[in-house]
This record gives C-alpha cells, structure tokens and sequence, in this order.
C-alpha cells in the first residue's frame, strides 16, 4: 500500500480488476454483488461513470453511478476489505458527487440494505434517510432485509 490514492473513470478493459473489487468487497450471503454483465450494461450509457480507486498499480475500490435529469443515484460503492479505514469510501463519494454535479445533478441518491455499516459513511456525509423498503432484499442466506434510500441535495442539505 502506497498510501496515495488516485481517482480515474474506468474503461471496458477494467472490468475484470472491478469484479475483483466487487467479489472481495461483498458478502456472498447479502447477494448484493453485480455480475459482469451487469456492469457492461453502465459502460455503454452515456449517463453512467464507473470511477477506480487505485493504490498504486492495484484497484482498491470502485463506484457506479448514473444521472436521470436533475438527480443522480450511486449504484454500488466498494472498498477492497484490506483497503478500508483508509476514507477511500469517502472520497470515491466525493468523486460521485462532483462528477454527478458537473453533469447537472441536483440531488443524490443511494439505496441500500438497512443494516448496511455503510449506513455511517453516508450519513457523515450528508444523507439522510427519505424512504424506506420492508423486506425489499431477499438475501442468498434466506434472510429478508429492507432497504432504506438516503438523499442528499446538492445544497448539502437534506430535505426528506
């Protein structure tokens, strides 16, 4: 680990260092995790950024996010679990946010499962939550979860 942090939009050639990300950075149990067909579909649209986070030569988390008029939506946020503690959540949501009002957004939005821990990076920065999803997610260990969508308006404030 270098301990300097670069930010750069991913490419299709990138696919395969993002899904290592994602296989490391996510539960099996949750079945949150994309497949890499999935993330092929953002490559192609014009309103959809992938971003790396690299250590060095190593990719050591991602973010996906699109835009849908005044609003943007973070698909999936991940940090390679030997990279954590380091704020590289932090920054790639600060990525998302500049580049996303760069674009026109107003509004951000996230949704995720309730007892997600990502839940304190999200409200240190300025989400809240504005609705909520009973049992919405229904995880590869049987359990069922709601989901809960955070907002933060590009104000900085967070009207519900």
């Amino acid at each position: 680990m270098t301990g300097e942090i670069r930010l750069a939009t991913a490419r299709v050639g990138d696919l395969a260092a993002v899904m290592r990300v994602m296989d490391a950075a996510f539960e099996p149990a949750y079945g949150e995790a994309w497949s890499g067909a999935q993330l092929l579909t953002l490559f192609a649209l014009p309103s959809a950024r992938v971003c790396l986070a690299w250590d060095g030569e190593q990719v050591c988390g991602f973010s996906a996010a699109r835009i849908a008029g005044p609003e943007s939506e973070l698909l999936l946020l991940a940090v390679d679990p030997h990279f954590r503690g380091r704020g590289i959540g932090a920054l790639l949501l600060k990525d998302w946010q500049a580049w996303a009002a760069g674009e026109g957004a107003e509004d951000y939005f996230l949704e995720m499962r309730a007892d997600n821990d990502a839940v304190h990076l999200y409200e240190q920065s300025g989400f809240s939550e504005c609705g909520r999803r009973t049992a919405y997610y229904r995880g590869n260990d049987g359990m069922v979860r709601d989901a809960i969508t955070m907002r933060r308006s590009g104000d900085g404030g967070t009207a519900n």
